[in-house]
This record gives structure tokens, sequence and C-alpha cells, in this order.
């Protein structure tokens, strides 16, 4: 596409591709000079203009212009890269039926969710996200819960040339804050809830709050806002939000409403209330807060066009999400869980479903640790709500990143008063220490990394076993013989 299509200017030269991250090749590019949290993309011009860049959009003044490349300066880069990339790309969000999900709990369980609908409903979806990314038969391992804007448009690009009609899309609050998403349109938005999580990035949940409301600035004209109304947070959403709102709820009345919610050890079954309508339901998804995440992923998918006919006999034949309240049975004689669950909601939410299928002549046991350099205030509040269901804590390294992982887990303790509790700073022998203490009917709880294969260190991103490869070795290499 030539230069001038894209910008205000008599220059007619061919750009072939867009860039943010000037580490990446890319032929004829025009660079970004975007300015993050830690780096600021001004400083990598050269590094750029060595890796294909011809025309560079900046803001600040330059010292050095270096010939044959073009320099544009722009009062907003990141306003700039929102502009063109629909443009450049031929605006693919408005060819594919995107959902952007939000919200502090829930996103990864609710999208893939929406994903197995649609696909079961003969249409193709999409879904990009913690898990994966992963369309037609492609699948791979994401950088960030939700890509920076050129990538997700490559992405589209290829969905679109696969035949892609649907995408299930995690929107995290730091993306819509440094406005990854800003160049899509949603035809439906769902918010989960917002609690305590990522308040060394937002500061406050105010602006934790503002960071996630955006994402219904980028709704279509014709698009819907799917709402937790039993979230206090959802609740004061629904009233500022001049769109058209849908609610769900299990507390108060909604138009997507559940009761009569009866929980059994391999199923769950409730009465869906629509319209004054009832349709008994059973799910094969366990605990109140996958509830909550189903009449989420009911009520997109109805207003995206599925009857409730079609979408309620599929409801009990979810496949499982990957470190999502992921059941290990490996013919072990205890309970273990492996799930994401990293903040005080989530913690309280899992712990409480642990409780419901264990005795009280059992043990609750956890693993679990907290990121390096990420909302240290939330540590101590961990390790307090673990004390308070579990016999036995075990805290250990997840994602320390350059911070002592010795040192994170001390400021978990800190939250622990009398609960017995031990330290062990490697994860894999903390999983295995988990499952050795554990007896018939007891309930292991492996949190914080779900199915992820890498560990942040200090030296970079480490490939990791994963918590659930290490489980299922351990249990018949220790646990079982």
């Amino acid at each position: 596409m030539k230069l001038n299509k894209l910008i205000n200017t008599k220059i007619e030269l061919d750009i072939e591709a867009l860039m943010v991250d000037s580490r990446t090749p890319a032929k004829n590019a025009i660079f970004f000079c975007v300015k993050g949290m830690k780096n600021d993309g001004h400083n990598f011009i050269d590094q750029a203009i060595d890796h294909g860049a011809i025309c560079i959009i900046h803001s600040c003044d330059l010292r050095l212009y270096k010939p044959f490349i073009e320099y544009i300066k722009v009062n907003d880069v990141l306003s700039e890269l929102t502009r063109i990339l629909p443009i450049f790309y031929n605006k693919p969000s408005s060819k594919i039926d995107i959902f952007g999900i939000t919200g502090t709990n829930g996103k990864s369980t609710i999208a893939k969710t929406i994903q197995y609908l649609i696909n079961q409903d003969h249409k193709h979806c999409g879904y990009i996200g913690t898990i994966s990314i992963d369309y037609a038969n492609f699948v791979c391992e994401p950088d960030f819960t939700t890509p920076d804007p050129i990538k997700i448009h490559d992405i589209l690009k290829d969905m679109l040339e696969h035949e892609v009609t649907h995408l299930a899309l995690e929107v995290s609050s730091q993306g819509l804050d440094q406005g990854r998403v800003d160049a899509l349109r949603f035809k439906t938005a769902i918010f989960t809830n917002l609690t305590h999580d990522h308040l060394d990035y937002h500061g406050t949940m105010e602006s934790y709050y503002l960071a996630k409301k955006h994402i219904f600035d980028l709704l279509d004209h014709d698009g819907s806002a799917i709402i937790n109304i039993d979230d206090p947070y959802g609740n004061r959403l629904l009233k500022e939000l001049s769109t058209k709102k849908i609610s769900y709820g299990i507390e108060h009345p909604a138009d997507y409403f559940a009761k009569q919610i009866e929980f059994r050890n391999n199923h769950t079954e409730f009465t869906l209330v629509f319209k004054k309508q009832e349709f008994k339901v059973k799910t094969n998804l366990l605990a109140l807060f996958n509830i909550y995440n189903l009449l989420a992923v009911i009520a997109a998918c109805h207003c995206r066009g599925m009857s409730l006919e079609t979408i309620i006999p599929l409801l009990s034949t979810i496949p499982q999400i990957e470190g999502r309240m992921e059941m290990i049975l490996e013919g072990q004689n205890f309970n273990c869980i492996i799930d994401y669950a990293h903040t005080p909601d989530g913690f309280e939410k899992i712990f409480t479903y642990a409780k419901m299928i264990t005795s009280n002549k059992s043990k609750i046991i956890v693993v679990f640790g907290t990121a390096g350099h990420r909302d240290t205030k939330k540590r101590p509040i961990l390790g307090a709500i673990a004390e308070k269901y579990c016999s036995m804590i075990i805290i250990t390294e997840e994602d320390p990143r350059t911070e002592s992982p010795l040192e994170i887990a001390k400021e978990v303790a800190s939250g622990i008063k009398t609960g017995v509790y031990s330290i062990v700073v490697d994860r894999y022998d903390a999983i295995r220490q988990s499952l050795e203490m554990a007896n018939q009917g007891d309930t292991v709880l492996i949190l914080g990394l779900g199915v992820q294969k890498y560990m942040y260190r200090k030296y970079g991103k480490e490939r990791y076993t994963g918590d659930d490869v290490i489980v299922k070795e351990l249990i018949h290499s220790v646990i079982l013989p």
C-alpha cells in the first residue's frame, strides 16, 4: 500500500508492513515510536531501520535523520497507529464477529467456551487469550493475554484467509489502557467482575475500573454489553453505560438468571430464567463461579443468534479448559486441581469449592506463589485467605522475574498468623511434597500458573514443564507405585 494512502503526504513509498517492535524484521515497514511503560520507541529507531523500517512515525524531536528514510512527526503516535491499522488491513474487525471478554476472573473459561459453542453451531470461531492463540489448525503460545495491535491485526488477517467467522478475545486491563484493541470494533463485550489485581499497574481500583470500562467504547453501534450484575462494579457499569445492556446474575434478578443450583460430584444443574421462561440446564462445569461464567457465555451466544434450544444441550459437553479448574484424575485416591487462580477473589472462590468437595476429616493442601514485580500488596492477603481454608500451605516460586523467590514467599507468609506453612522455592519440589502428604479424600490445589509452560526469571522467559505435566508424572512415579 502506498504511504500517501495511509498518511496525509505526497510521498508514494510502497509500505508492506507496520512495526511497533523494532526487534522484529519487517520489509519496507512503517515504525511507530510508541511510548510504553518501560521503553520508548524513539530510542529504537536505528534498530527498526536495520530491521526494515523505511518510514518513522514519531512525536518527539529527533537529533539524527538518516538518508532514504521518511520521518513524519505527529502529536500522538499511538492514535496514529490506531487510525492507520484498519486502513492498512482493510478493516478486518468489521468482517469477524468479535466477542471481547474483560474482568479480573473468568476470561479464559468464557472465551474458550464461546469458541466451543460457536464451532459446534457449524461456524468457525478463533480464540486469543492467556491459554493460546487458536484457530483453524493453528495453535501457539501467546506472549501476552492481549497481543500488541499489529500482532492482533496480523492474526485477524490470517483468520479471514482461513474463513474464521467469529473470535473470542480476552481483553486485559493493560491491553485496554495501552490501546492494543482501540482499532477493533466489538459486536459483544463481556464484563465478568472486578476485584483486587494489577494495582501495581493501575494504582487504584478506580483506575482499574476505568481501564476495563473502555472496552464498551469500542462496541459497534449495534453491539451488546453483557454485564455481571452481582458484581458491584458491574452494577455500576449497568447504570453508567448508554449502549445496549444485557445483565446476568444469580443473587439479583437479571436478563439471564440462574436459580435452583445443585452441585454434584461431576456436574452442576440449575434453572435458567430468560424473559420469564425457565430452562433446565445440566453442565459438566463445576463450582459457583463457573455458573457465572456459563451465564455470560449463554447471554453472549444467544444475543449473537444462537437459540437457547441449541445452546443448552451443548452445556453438558464442554471440553476441559486447560489449567482452569482442571481436575487431575490419574488413579490417585485424593482430589488434585490445577487452576490459574492468582487473585484474592480467585482464591476465595476455588477454596470455597475445595471445601465443598472435601470432608471435615480430610485436608486441603495448597501450593502457590505470587509473581515478581506484580501487585505486591496482595501477597499477604493471599496468605491470609489460604490460612482460612487449608491444613497445609506450601509457598513456592511463580514468575519471580528479578525478585528473590524466597523474599516473595516471606511476604506471602507474613499474612499467615497461626496456620501451618512451609516455603519450598523450587516449584517441582513443592508440588512433589504436596502430593506426598495427601491422604485418601484430601484435596490438593496447585494454583497460579495453570498450564503455563514458561517461567519469567531475572534473565527472561524460561521453559517450564507445566504444573499439569509435573502432577501427572509425580502421581505415576511417586504416589501410585
